[in-house]
């Protein structure tokens, strides 16, 4: 495989009728996490820790940040985020797949210099299963 380009990662938000691409974005990040379930017991081998398979709770996080636009995603973005909404987002990793899945949206923050652009950062948590669809 070869190096992609990062503006190729897309962070979409299903706006009820369809999936519409996170206007701005110039940064994206998604990142996967899992809890380990220690089952290490006086009997364990060697004292080795031993870790229950399957145990733990999963969760992903996304976050991004770029330049407000304004837009239509703009919309749906603060207005989940004020609604307290869980909607389905999609990450699409070139040439690799597609994560899908509910996220809700834990911070969201607007900046700006007196001499620039304004700017947004916005960071989301999975709120349950997500799917891999490869490319």
């Amino acid at each position: 495989m070869v190096a992609q380009k990062g503006k190729d990662l897309l962070l979409k938000v299903h706006n009820g009728s369809g999936y519409v691409t996170v206007a701005g974005l110039r940064s994206k990040r998604l990142g996967f996490n899992a809890e380990t379930v220690d089952i290490t017991d006086a009997e364990s081998a060697g004292r080795w820790r031993e870790l229950l398979a399957g145990a733990g709770v999963q969760r992903a996080s996304l976050s991004g940040g770029g330049i407000f636009k304004d837009q239509a995603s703009d919309a749906v973005v603060r207005t989940a985020f004020f609604d307290g909404a869980i909607l389905t987002w999609q990450v699409v990793i070139p040439d690799f797949g597609t994560v899908t899945g509910p996220f809700q949206i834990a911070a969201l923050e607007y900046a700006g210099q007196h001499n620039g652009e304004v700017q947004f950062e916005l960071a989301l948590e999975s709120a349950g299963a997500l799917a891999f669809g490869a490319v």
